[in-house]
């Protein structure tokens, strides 16, 4: 039986991007970094939960360098989640900062071959939410978390941001947006 990836199935594969901006915190306010990345997805196939639920699953390993220098400053792997029943979207995703996440959302638009998908995850929601080690609880505490993904068969292009609380409670917008193209 074929595993229904849904919305999920445009993923899959290699995708390159050189026009994307990170807006990160800085001690004296806001650090702008352009960057180029490649994310990976690969078909996992499907999971059954408590026998009743079943996932698509699809896993992705995405790693991003800084134009500056050339410098990898990011690395995050994860996977996409489809549950077709609930028509529901998960995304879970880990960073070697010691900060994991599980962000839930819905295909809020599908025509014309393209797919948008908002997901979003928040340290009050009891299902949805973010975990972290106590040193970025207490320097750096991730508070929520939104991302919006638009694909196509040739192109994602995807917006997050990251809800923290840095440099002695400043709650900052950290975000990322990248444009990347099927490879």
């Amino acid at each position: 039986m074929a595993v229904d990836f849904g919305p999920l199935a445009q993923l899959v594969g290699i995708w390159k991007g050189d026009k994307g901006m990170d807006v990160a915190p800085d001690p004296d306010g806001t650090e702008e970094n352009p960057f180029f990345e490649t994310i990976e997805f690969t078909q996992v196939g499907d999971v059954k939960n408590a026998e009743s639920q079943v996932l698509a699953v699809v896993r992705y390993q995405q790693e991003v360098y800084r134009k500056s220098d050339g410098a990898q400053f990011h690395d995050q792997t994860g996977y996409w989640l489809w549950d077709a029943e609930k028509q529901e979207v998960m995304h879970s995703l880990a960073i070697p900062r010691g900060v994991c996440l599980l962000a839930g959302g819905k295909v809020v638009s599908s025509q014309n071959g393209e797919t948008v998908i908002e997901v979003a995850a928040s340290s009050e929601d009891p299902n949805y939410s973010i975990v972290e080690a106590p040193f970025m609880s207490e320097k750096a505490s991730t508070k929520a978390f939104e991302m919006k993904l638009t694909i196509s068969d040739t192109r994602i292009h995807y917006k997050e941001t990251t809800h923290v609380d840095i440099y002695g409670g400043k709650d900052f917008k950290h975000t990322d947006e990248n444009s990347l193209k099927k490879v």
